[in-house]
């Protein structure tokens, strides 16, 4: 059932994994998303690991807190999803990389 499997060389993918997560995760700081919501109004950007790296409100919002806050939101949201998709992304590819049957 198991032929051509090796232990040792699913321990070593695992090590392989691992390595690559953490490069990736390093790497992730290094790219950076932009949304904007309201025509430009509200711009937020993030880094891939999800960090919050920049805010610009525009001066006509601070006078109209709820616009500004449903602005933030769609904005915070929107880059949120750039953020995901980016990691997938990595994940998959990293994934594309390994085979543990050794073939």
């Amino acid at each position: 059932m198991f032929e051509g499997f090796d232990m040792s060389k699913m321990s070593e993918m695992m090590s392989q994994m691992q390595d690559k997560a953490k490069e990736i995760q390093e790497q992730a700081k290094n790219v950076q998303f932009a949304a904007k919501a309201g025509g430009g109004l509200v711009e937020i950007t993030a880094n891939g690991a999800g960090e919050v790296v920049d805010l610009t409100i525009d001066d006509t919002l601070l006078e109209d807190k709820s616009s500004l806050q449903i602005l933030l939101i769609s904005a915070m949201n929107d880059v949120n999803k750039m953020v995901e998709e980016n990691k997938k992304s990595q994940a998959m590819g990293m994934m594309g990389g390994l085979n543990p049957f050794g073939k």
